[in-house]
């Protein structure tokens, strides 16, 4: 006998979880952002090796890679506050305590391993643990717009912590994000909850029609129903291509998308732009990357995920392209084409970075799924930084490094062609009309 299911409601909580995280990503992504702008002056005054220096970045990311699968179990059994009070407990204690670096392990282990640790839990990878599943019709845009804080984040809190390493010095930066974090983003995600069935509630905040309550019945949406129906476990998803296709497209973007965020700003600086105008070029590609990720987020509910990832490889691949033009024309146009390039376009991976392995292995244990798939994006995040500086070292330049990132970008692009979510589960705009469930402004706001 079908269980009954209460109609939607006037005001769907699933917006309330898309405001949370996109507040808990303004800040805590940032967080992590902000050691491009710790970088100069630490190099100045301690004046260690560049790649030794950037390699806290990227060793960082990989010691909290090994997150990955324990926050996935943790997110399948605790569900999200658990996932986000740690979070914000080793990013507050990173920023924290590095005011008291002397040696280059002590910024291995504060803006490195803590804070590395705790953005991850704070940023994309936390909430694509469990944000997906409070949507399928509008899953991209209620992606794109919950991440899309990043960029907001970017706009106001950058420029505030340029300003104050200017004044202040980077360590009382650092003080004043570890309050921030801790204070803003604490009581904030005791609100959070893991899945709308929690809740008495559905995916969209549709009401649930008695086709898609009966046992067996598909959504609308599924192409493959023999994969659709499996009860995808970690050990079953990872004897699929699909799973290790996954893996290399998200090494390949974060390597792109990391190495750049990290080196940009000094290497502006280097070619002639004035450390503010660097500095407010990073800025700048967060805010663009706000309408990137909202409008390719909602993008890729039209016309598919493989798509916006392949545009958002090229924005990341067109802006190193740009940067090494500017090795011979320093110019504002190019400056702000790669920032457009960057933002508008490369930051689109983050509104179908959770939408991709959710459409391939939704089920009650994505959450362990996506934290190890997880691990391919922290090491490709991790290891575009320390590639880039370790090659500047020896080079005298960011050419080499620069034209590997590029080739990551075709690479990742390639690989979710050959994962291919569009043929397990299609898009909304790729379901014909009649099949669809209510139009997108039922039932829920």
């Amino acid at each position: 006998m079908a269980r009954s299911i209460p109609s939607a409601p006037r005001f769907f909580y699933g917006w309330s979880i898309v405001a949370i995280a996109f507040v808990t990503m303004g800040v805590g992504v940032n967080a992590r952002t902000a050691f491009s702008l710790f970088f100069p002056p630490i190099l100045d005054e301690f004046g260690w090796p560049r790649g030794l220096t950037a390699g806290a970045f990227s060793f960082g990311f990989l010691v909290s890679a090994i997150l990955g699968p324990i926050l996935g179990r943790m997110m399948d059994r605790r569900g999200p506050r658990a996932v986000m009070l740690l979070g914000v407990a080793l990013a507050g204690a990173g920023l924290g305590l590095a005011p008291l670096v002397t040696a280059p392990w002590h910024l291995y282990l504060t803006l490195g391993v803590l804070v590395g640790g705790g953005t991850v839990c704070l940023g994309y990878t936390g909430h694509a643990l469990f944000l997906p599943n409070w949507f399928v019709r509008r899953r991209g845009l209620a992606i794109g717009v919950a991440f899309s804080g990043a960029g907001v984040g970017a706009v106001i809190l950058l420029p505030w912590l340029q300003r104050l390493i200017a004044g202040a010095g980077w360590r009382a930066a650092c003080l004043a994000m570890a309050g921030l974090v801790v204070v803003t983003l604490a009581p904030l995600n005791l609100l959070a909850r893991r899945r709308p069935e929690d809740m008495g509630l559905l995916p969209d905040g549709d009401p649930a029609p008695a086709a898609t309550i009966r046992a067996g019945a598909h959504a609308a949406n599924v192409v493959d129903h023999a994969w659709a129906s499996t009860d995808w476990t970690l050990a079953l998803a990872m004897r699929t291509a699909r799973f290790w296709w996954v893996a290399v497209g998200f090494a390949g973007g974060l390597f792109a998308w990391y190495a750049v965020q990290v080196h940009q700003t000094k290497y502006l600086m280097e070619i002639g732009f004035a450390p503010a105008v660097a500095a407010g070029a990073l800025g700048l590609v967060g805010f663009t990357g706000i309408a990137g990720q909202i409008g390719l987020g909602h993008l890729s509910d039209r016309i598919g995920r493989e798509w916006v990832w392949t545009l958002s490889c090229v924005g990341f691949a067109l802006s190193y392209l740009l940067l090494l033009a500017m090795r011979q024309h320093p110019t504002p146009l190019l400056l702000y084409s790669m920032v457009f390039a960057q933002g508008v376009l490369g930051y689109g991976l983050a509104s179908v970075f959770g939408a991709i392995p959710a459409e391939l292995f939704q089920g009650k244990h994505y959450g362990t799924i996506f934290g190890t798939l997880s691990l391919a994006s922290i090491v490709g995040g991790a290891i575009g930084p320390w590639v880039a500086g370790a090659l500047h070292d020896r080079t005298g330049s960011y050419v080499l490094a620069f034209w590997l990132a590029v080739g990551a970008c075709v690479v990742s692009a390639g690989a979710m062609w050959l994962a291919a979510p569009r043929k397990v589960r299609a898009v909304a705009g790729r379901v014909p009309r009649r099949s669809q469930g209510p139009p997108a402004g039922a039932g829920a706001i």
